[in-house]
């Protein structure tokens, strides 16, 4: 039981980082909605899909 609520808040916390990296990366807005949308929805197939596809952030390390 502890497992399932310690792999709970891991899923959480993965897609609160998503949604704050999709709302400051450099995509449309439209295309922000839509991925925030689907890690929302889908919360672990959505981050993965983020993960791979999802609108990287504008800002850069140098």
């Amino acid at each position: 039981m502890e497992y399932a609520g310690l792999g709970g808040i891991l899923v959480l916390a993965l897609n609160i980082w998503a949604i704050v990296s999709i709302i400051g990366s450099g995509a449309s807005t439209g295309s922000k909605v839509l991925w925030t949308l689907l890690v929302l929805i889908l919360p672990i197939i959505g981050f993965i899909i983020w993960l791979i596809a999802g609108p990287r952030s504008s800002a850069t390390t140098v």
